[in-house]
């Protein structure tokens, strides 16, 4: 444990920035949003999912970001609390509330979002009120990229990353695209790419990789366009198909897991958590390619078991369940 200004925190932190929100998810798949008889709220946010997703799967995180001072605000926190995941983070805004999505589950599983933030209290985190000793304490600083969308959350988010990086951290970005959110797909991908040769570790999903190189071959050219100097890992999501990896010195895939899909919400936020869990303490997976296949089929695993229910959080897997699939195959 390393102290930082009188607090204890754990050596092995992974420390995520950025958004929590509600998702209201429709009762029924397969219909929109005006023909949905009814929702269930549930706890997302990408960010605060790989949050949970770690202390889901016996590691230690933490969440920096900003909520509502609202009962929504205060039961996403309550949500932290309750899995583990460091809150010393997490702010509270009076002006603004928290942010919701409505989305549409499309009978597939797949996701279309209608998001109310104008402007939600995740866009109102400021540099200064940033716990500078958290993130410097952080072994991983993940973060994605709805944060550097407005100010004052994208200076916030720009100083985070600097501090954490001068600190030692592992940097690691999944940009989670959500177009809707965006003034238009050529800001989208200009901020995205703004910060991409600062990330170590970065995943994208087979749709935005797509979306960034303006291919629409999802192939290992077209992949490595995206390489830089910095990067250790380059990972690229195929839903059920598994996923594509590149490194300096070797690249591959690794199969996905064959489930009965019901939701993919998190699904990709259960990849990351995992996959962060197990290099926080042995960096040597990034340059061991059977070390690293393994790491990857576990990682596959917990996102095929958070397809099989609806809501990310409550279905983001324990160890024990991402074995036994493991076992199974």
């Amino acid at each position: 444990m390393a102290p930082t200004n009188g607090v204890v925190r754990p050596k092995d932190l992974i420390v995520s920035f950025g958004e929590m929100l509600i998702d209201f998810v429709p009762t029924v798949s397969g219909v929109s949003l005006a023909e949905a008889p009814g929702f269930l709220k549930a706890p997302g946010g990408a960010p605060a999912n790989v949050a949970i997703a770690v202390t889901r799967l016996g590691g230690k995180a933490a969440f920096v970001g900003k909520l509502g001072d609202d009962e929504f605000g205060r039961m996403l926190a309550g949500i932290l609390e309750q899995n583990g995941v460091v809150v010393d983070g997490v702010l509270f805004d009076k002006g603004a509330r928290t942010a919701l999505a409505f989305v549409t589950l499309k009978a597939d599983g797949d996701r279309e979002f209608m998001f109310y933030r104008n402007p939600s209290a995740d866009m109102l985190l400021t540099p200064g009120e940033l716990d500078l000793d958290l993130i410097r304490s952080a072994k991983i600083f993940h973060y994605g990229s709805i944060s550097l969308i407005v100010e004052p959350c994208r200076s916030a988010h720009l100083k985070a990353m600097e501090v954490a990086k001068a600190a030692g951290a592992l940097l690691s970005y999944d940009p989670n695209l959500r177009l809707p959110l965006w003034p238009s797909a050529e800001e989208a991908r200009k901020q995205i790419m703004s910060i991409w040769d600062q990330a170590e570790v970065i995943k994208v999903s087979d749709n935005e990789l797509e979306f960034l190189t303006g291919s629409d071959k999802i192939d290992d050219e077209s992949a490595l366009s995206l390489w830089h100097p910095n990067l250790k890992l380059l990972l690229v999501t195929l839903g059920e198909k598994g996923c594509r990896y590149y490194t300096k010195s070797f690249k591959g895939s690794v199969d996905g897991f064959h489930v009965k899909t019901v939701d993919t919400t998190g699904a990709g936020d259960s990849f990351v958590g995992a996959l962060l869990c197990k290099i926080v303490d042995d960096r040597s997976v990034l340059e061991d390619e059977a070390k690293l296949k393994g790491v990857l089929k576990f990682a596959n695993a917990c996102g095929a078991i958070t397809t099989t229910k609806k809501g990310a959080i409550p279905a983001l897997p324990t160890e024990s369940e991402a074995r036994i699939l493991l076992k199974g195959e």
